[in-house]
């Protein structure tokens, strides 16, 4: 789904929302809900079903939600009292009250690069990557992740022993790479059940430990398709 509302562009192929060529950094489960209301606009969706579809699986409480919406309004400029885009409907959920286009670009097959385009280098293919913890799956975004108990954090780990802001994982696509750093975490960061105390990098299979929460790195590359591709470390 490739939809344009307003000067916003969101492509849900490649986990992107533009403002004319600028990328917004939205956090994934941010971009998630913004996603689900944008695809069942205008309906309004129940709170209780987009708590659903953002944390399958898992118990939270509608001030997480709300902290969502908010960051969302905060990225598109929207105020919650004079809407263009995110309507509240107090007391059942949320609606996309904007306009939505279809966004997809026109297909030229037969038209001939000139030589600039030719001697262009293609652009560094992105490496998905993804962290599988208890009750929840998260992608991650190139460049800076953090994973903290914060809401708003692109890793969101609810649980005591796993500090605010923990610790960050930083995504490389050009060089196709993923770094693991902590952010002076109370109860530690472990890869393999080493203590981080320095920037590591990790590689696909690896399982990480933030305080007292397991989870594991997944990723591979897009050149090898529907074929999982190890990620080798380069060196610690």
């Amino acid at each position: 789904m490739r939809l344009q509302f307003g000067p916003f562009t969101l492509d849900t192929e490649t986990r992107q929302l533009l403002r004319d060529a600028s990328e917004l950094h939205l956090s994934p489960k941010a971009f998630d809900l913004l996603s689900s209301l944008v695809e069942h606009r205008p309906r309004v969706c129940d709170k209780r079903e987009l708590l659903t579809r953002i944390w399958p699986a898992t118990y939270v409480v509608d001030a997480n939600l709300n902290v969502l919406i908010g960051e969302i309004r905060r990225v598109l400029e929207d105020s919650a009292k004079q809407p263009r885009f995110i309507r509240t409907v107090h007391g059942v959920g949320y609606a996309f009250c904007g306009t939505a286009a279809d966004a997809r670009p026109d297909a030229k097959p037969h038209a001939r690069p000139d030589a600039k385009d030719e001697a262009r280098p293609s652009p560094a293919r992105p490496t998905p990557c993804w962290v599988f913890a208890k009750g929840g799956t998260f992608r991650l975004a190139e460049g800076e992740n953090v994973v903290g108990r914060d809401p708003e954090c692109a890793v969101w780990l609810d649980a005591d022993s796993v500090s605010r802001r923990h610790a960050r994982l930083v995504v490389d696509n050009s060089a196709r790479r993923v770094w693991l750093e902590d952010l002076a975490s109370k109860n530690g960061t472990r890869l393999g059940g080493v203590l981080v105390r320095a920037r590591v990098e990790v590689a696909d299979g690896d399982e990480l430990a933030f305080g007292e929460v397991k989870v594991k790195l997944r990723s591979w590359s897009a050149d090898a398709g529907a074929e999982t591709k190890r990620i080798p470390r380069l060196g610690r």
